[in-house]
């Protein structure tokens, strides 16, 4: 999970790009980065540890000259969360000059590694996947080229030699010195990619290409669409638009989990409204607790900040029973689920959350949190709740048990992290500390997502173990999970 956006403008769009970032931070803390390119071909690259706030001064704006650029926001899944090396956008120098950026997560890089060395002759500076993409698109342009200029169906020829070489989930944007920017979606759509448009004063045509629909809505652009699973874009200098489907068979099958915690409620992916999502996820949320909790267990309804929030008003209002804001959130701690390192997570809640014990003092409460992970955070949370003198704490998250490593973006590598793997709901109950536990069903979930949107399936591997690429073994998971940290 990472922010990505690309521009091309009639106008100098590094203000813009960085404006981007910022509504996109939410994606990745990591690290940073921008890249321009001036008509002449010229790059101009800065790139930082640290959120996008911290990552820029004046003098590393004034130097990202041109009308065409993009910018990446990292959480690692990949790499090293603290190597500077690491961080987004990466450059090759042939064919012409590319500068790319990528949200998701390659599944077959032990197999793209040995190929690159064996067969591309292609050198690789780090352990990151993005390097082993764009080394990937280079060398496919290189193929596909049949003359010293480029056109946009060489560009499509590469792409889906792309496809064919790469598996995973990759939504990526990418620079070609000279030519103008490109945009790709993996065949199954896991990650978000969204183009918007706008008129330019001389007439022309500005372009966005983004993680999320609000980027495009804080700027001025109009939603075009979602960019298709297995398509490639490809807007020139001059702001013209080529598109073309590069996959064979392609099939939308998003990430279920950006609608549960990733994106943020005020965007739209896949047509789907993430905050409408998150409110049905409440109300058939409600009806799993109104079964499984005895009656008269719960006198306040309360929401874990903030992205549990729609679905915690929802289950409130379908149960009658009052909805509070137990939680006090420190808007300057970043996300705890996406730092990297379980003692960095654990330290972080305290200092993120703060129970006003008015709220909480003989109260039986219940807790909706969007979902529970490695257990972490949530276990902290209700002795935070009893601290504060809760009579009872029910907790209730708004996505099923994450049982199952998830590979497609998400730092979920390991098994044994997951507090759900290879226990009951009873005994999760146990280990989190609380007096009564309640998950979403999974296809209670699905529905919820689904509901008046022409999408038929998701990405819903961490709850029920069927990864949609079908080139995730046994064995890929076993390596996963000794090769990666958390």
């Amino acid at each position: 999970m990472c922010g990505i956006v690309g521009m091309v403008g009639q106008g100098p769009v590094n203000q813009e790009i960085y404006d981007s970032l910022l509504l996109l931070q939410h994606r990745g803390q990591d690290s940073t980065g921008i890249a321009t390119a001036e008509a002449s071909g010229v790059f101009h690259l800065h790139k930082a540890r640290g959120q996008v706030r911290e990552a820029f001064r004046t003098r590393d704006m004034r130097s990202l000259l041109g009308e065409i650029g993009l910018g990446h926001c990292r959480y690692a899944t990949k790499g090293t969360a603290s190597s500077e090396e690491e961080a987004q956008p990466f450059y090759v120098n042939a064919p012409y000059g590319i500068v790319l950026v990528h949200n998701g997560n390659l599944t077959n890089t032990r197999e793209l590694t040995d190929e690159l060395f064996h067969k591309d002759r292609r050198h690789l500076n780090t352990s990151s996947d993005t390097e082993l993409l764009v080394n990937v698109l280079a060398y496919e342009l290189q193929a596909s080229m049949a003359g010293l200029e480029l056109d946009p169906e060489q560009v499509f020829q590469a792409v889906s030699r792309v496809h064919q070489r790469v598996e995973g989930s990759y939504a990526a944007i990418a620079l070609i010195a000279g030519y103008g920017l490109l945009a790709f979606r993996d065949p199954f759509g896991i990650r978000p990619l969204i183009i918007g448009t706008r008129p330019a004063a001389d007439g022309k045509y500005e372009w966005v290409v983004a993680s999320e629909s609000l980027v495009m809505e804080n700027a001025g652009f109009e939603i075009v669409r979602d960019v298709m699973p297995g398509e490639a874009v490809f807007i020139d200098l001059d702001g013209h638009l080529h598109t073309k489907q590069c996959a064979a068979d392609p099939k939308l099958v998003p990430c279920s989990f950006e609608y549960v915690y990733l994106a943020r409620p005020d965007s739209i992916m896949n047509g789907v409204s993430v905050y409408e999502a998150r409110l049905r996820m409440g109300e058939r949320l409600a009806d799993t607790i109104a079964k499984y909790t005895p009656a008269g267990t719960i006198d306040v309804v309360m929401p874990i900040p903030d992205s549990s929030r729609p679905a915690a008003m929802q289950v409130a209002r379908k149960l009658g029973i009052e909805y509070r804001e137990g939680f006090y959130k420190n808007r300057y701690v970043g996300r705890t689920f996406i730092m990297p390192g379980q003692a960095v997570r654990k330290k972080s809640v305290r200092q993120k959350l703060n129970a006003m014990s008015s709220e909480f003092k003989g109260k039986n409460v219940l807790l909706i949190d969007d979902s529970i992970v490695r257990g972490t955070t949530s276990r902290e949370i209700i002795q935070m709740a009893r601290d504060a003198g809760a009579k009872s704490v029910t907790f209730a998250s708004a996505a099923p048990p994450v049982r199952y490593p998830h590979v497609y973006g998400i730092n979920m590598p390991s098994r044994q992290e997951l507090v759900a793997h290879g226990r009951t709901i009873p005994e999760i109950a146990v280990e989190l500390g609380c007096d009564y536990l309640v998950y979403q069903e999974v296809e209670d979930l699905k529905a919820a997502i689904l509901e008046g949107s022409d999408l038929d399936d998701l990405d819903m591997s961490c709850f029920d173990g069927r990864y949609v690429t079908g080139t995730v073994t046994e064995e890929y998971l076993a390596w996963v999970e000794g090769s990666q940290e958390s």
